[in-house]
């Protein structure tokens, strides 16, 4: 039963990062927006589903707590700096978005569409690092505790954040593509086809370093479906990059939602069948099994998750058939 659970922390963790990607995604593009009137249309775009994504975290954390008990601990505290800067940022985006229509001066309204903007590329840099920071692993000791926190600090980690900010960015355009209307969705899916050889180039950096890394190399697990999983997210930016220039919107937007989704499951896989891999005692590694809650637990928490995963699901499709399609002069204003 937890290899269950610890399969539905990933779904709900990747589902945050494909819906929660596009809010970032658009708030980093927010910096390429000449005027309030083109910010304004991107947010617009945004407005239905925004706060909504951030359920998914909610979530997560949930099931974290509650399933995985020492593994929320250790990783809390061994990835501590990653996660602070990742919630700050999840923080500042929220509460810039709904507090920049407040003031009625454009040049009041600017300078939180740059703490939108901030606040989203702090919230990106910081789940990358924290993917990264599990993918080299944690000095976990034999007392099931890790010592220090300067482990987060390598180049590796720093690669990873910044391959998701790069991917996060790739996102928001294909999103904005897709609901934007006429010259509006063909700039930002010319910006797109853009940002597309960025990312591969942040995710071939990020691949690079983690092979050179020892550490990195010792915590990988199945080394096998990592190299297939990174194959598989640059094939999803190449595909991405065709569909935007093909006009295929929709198709585009799919690729990069499976780009985000998939360094999750690259997580999960290389590391498998650890959730923590130790990098000072291989012994001292926590397994899967070793960090869920009994099975008396997890089967009290199954019954209470039959009702939530549908309700959540159904939600998140009642959401986007309800806003579906591009945004118009009828559209909302939310923010």
């Amino acid at each position: 039963m937890e290899t269950v659970w610890y399969a539905l922390l990933g779904l709900f963790f990747a589902a945050y990062l494909v819906l929660g990607g596009y809010d970032y995604g658009v708030g980093l593009l927010l910096a390429r927006d000449a005027g309030p009137a083109q910010r304004r249309e991107s947010l617009t775009a945004l407005g239905p589903f925004f706060l909504g994504n951030e359920v998914w975290l909610v979530a997560a954390a949930g099931i974290l707590f509650g399933a995985f008990p020492m593994l929320e601990g250790e990783l809390l505290a061994g990835l501590y700096p990653a996660v602070v800067l990742a919630l700050f940022g999840v923080i500042v985006v929220t509460a810039a978005v709904q507090l920049r229509s407040r003031p009625a001066s454009d040049r009041a309204r600017g300078r939180w569409d740059r703490l939108v903007t901030a606040g989203a590329a702090l919230a990106a840099l910081g789940w990358g690092a924290v993917l990264g920071g599990l993918l080299q692993g944690v000095p976990l000791h034999a007392d099931g505790h890790v010592a220090g926190v300067g482990h987060v600090a390598t180049p590796f980690a720093a690669a990873t954040a910044l391959a998701t900010v790069a991917l996060v960015a790739v996102h928001g355009a294909s999103f904005l593509a897709l609901r934007l209307p006429g010259e509006a969705a063909e700039r930002a899916a010319r910006t797109g086809r853009r940002l597309v050889p960025v990312a591969l180039a942040t995710l071939a950096v990020a691949a690079v370093v983690g092979a050179l890394s020892a550490r990195v190399r010792e915590a990988v697990q199945q080394p096998y479906p990592t190299v297939l999983l990174v194959a598989v997210l640059a094939g999803a930016l190449l595909v991405a990059g065709r569909a935007l220039a093909r006009r295929r919107h929709g198709l585009a937007f799919t690729a990069t939602a499976l780009a985000l989704a998939v360094p999750v499951l690259l997580v999960g896989a290389a590391t498998w069948p650890y959730a923590l891999v130790s990098t000072v005692d291989p012994a001292a590694s926590l397994t899967v099994a070793d960090a869920a809650a009994s099975g008396p637990t997890l089967r009290l928490l199954s019954w209470l998750m039959a009702p939530l995963l549908p309700a959540l699901l159904g939600f998140q499709a009642m959401c986007w058939w309800a806003f579906r399609g591009r945004i118009d002069g009828r559209t909302p204003v939310y923010w």
